[in-house]
C-alpha cells in the first residue's frame, strides 16, 4: 500500500470522511490535494497533513464549478506533476420525504453528488490516459444501491455514480485508469441525527478509510463497489439474472406476471461484464445469435 510518489486529489475533505481519507493516503506517502467549498477547513487538513510530516495543498472551490476545479487540477499538475488518484467523496443531504421535497433540493443533490464527480472525473480524466495510470473512486451510498426513506434525490444521486463509475471502468481500462465505488457509513456532519448516539464510536470515519486504500493502490480492482462501516467491508454487485422466454404474443404481459417467480429465480444469476450482455441474453433466448458487443476504445 506504498504511495510515495503518487498524488491524489480528495474533494469534500474539510473534515469527516474526507479529511479521514485525506490524511490516511497521506500517512501512506501520497501527496494531496485537500478540496472543500470551505478554505479554511481544508487549509487546516493540509497544516495536518504537513505537520505529521506529509506533503499537501488545499483547495478552495465547489466540485460543480468547472472553472475554479480545472484551477485545482492545474494547481495540482503544477505543484506535482500530474494527478494519480481522485476521490470523489464531496456532497450534502437534503432530505425529506418526496412528497414534500421540492425539486430544487432535487436538482441541488444530484448537482453536487452526480456532476461534481463528473466535473471532477473530467478534469483529470485525459491526463491520467495520456500517462496510463488513474485511480478514481465514486463515493456512492446503501441508499442508492437499496434505498433509504426520505433520500431520493440522494439514493438516486449515488445509484447515478454506479452507472458513472461501470462506464468509466470500461473506458479507463485500456489506459490502466481504474474506477470504483465506495459505499461507506460513516459517522459524519452528514449524519447528525440519524444514527443513534451509541453507534458513532464503532462507525468512525477511520473505520471506512482503509477501504480506500484497496481501491487505488497499483493493484486495485476496478468496477467493485466496496461497502465499508466500523471496520467491516463486504462486496456490492448490480446482478442479471437467467430469466425465462415469454415472447411478444398477445397474452405476454399476463404471462410475464404469471411466470414471476422465474423470471426473479437468483439461482445462476451473473454479474455482467458489460450492458450489451443483457440484449445479447435476450435474443439468445429469443433463438438469435447475438454478436459480443465490441468495447470501444
Amino acid at each position: 500500500m506504498d504511495l510515495a510518489g503518487r498524488t491524489a486529489i480528495v474533494t469534500g475533505a474539510g473534515g469527516g470522511l474526507g479529511r479521514s481519507h485525506a490524511m490516511l493516503l497521506a500517512r501512506h506517502g501520497a501527496r494531496v490535494m485537500v478540496n472543500d467549498m470551505q478554505g479554511e477547513a481544508a487549509e487546516a487538513v493540509a497544516a495536518e497533513i504537513v505537520a505529521a510530516g506529509g506533503s499537501a495543498l488545499a483547495a478552495a472551490a465547489s466540485v460543480t464549478d468547472e472553472a475554479a476545479v480545472a484551477a485545482m487540477v492545474d494547481d495540482t499538475v503544477r505543484a506535482w506533476g500530474g494527478v494519480d488518484i481522485l476521490v470523489n467523496n464531496a456532497g450534502l443531504l437534503h432530505d425529506r420525504s418526496f412528497a414534500k421535497m421540492d425539486l430544487a433540493d432535487f436538482r441541488l443533490v444530484v448537482d453536487v453528488h452526480l456532476m461534481g464527480a463528473a466535473v471532477c472525473s473530467k478534469a483529470v480524466w485525459d491526463q491520467m490516459r495520456e500517462r496510463r495510470f488513474g485511480r478514481i473512486v465514486m463515493t456512492t451510498s446503501s441508499s442508492g444501491l437499496y434505498g433509504n426513506f426520505g433520500q431520493a434525490n440522494y439514493g438516486a444521486a449515488k445509484m447515478a455514480l454506479v452507472g458513472l463509475m461501470q462506464t468509466l471502468a470500461l473506458e479507463g481500462e485500456k489506459y490502466n485508469v481504474r474506477v470504483n465505488c465506495l459505499a461507506p457509513t460513516a459517522a459524519t456532519a452528514m449524519t447528525e441525527g440519524v444514527l443513534a448516539p451509541d453507534a458513532l464510536a464503532e462507525l468512525a470515519p477511520d473505520a471506512v478509510s482503509p477501504g480506500l486504500l484497496a481501491l487505488v493502490s497499483e493493484s486495485a480492482p476496478t468496477r467493485a463497489i466496496l461497502c465499508a462501516g466500523a471496520g467491516h467491508f463486504a462486496a456490492a454487485h448490480i446482478t442479471l439474472t437467467e430469466g425465462t422466454y415469454i415472447g411478444r404474443d398477445a397474452d405476454a404481459g399476463a404471462r410475464v406476471a404469471a411466470e414471476w417467480e422465474r423470471v426473479t429465480d437468483r439461482r445462476g444469476e451473473i454479474v455482467p461484464a458489460y450492458g450489451f450482455t443483457q440484449a445479447e441474453r435476450e435474443l439468445a433466448s429469443a433463438g438469435f445469435t447475438a454478436p459480443t458487443m465490441a468495447i470501444a476504445h
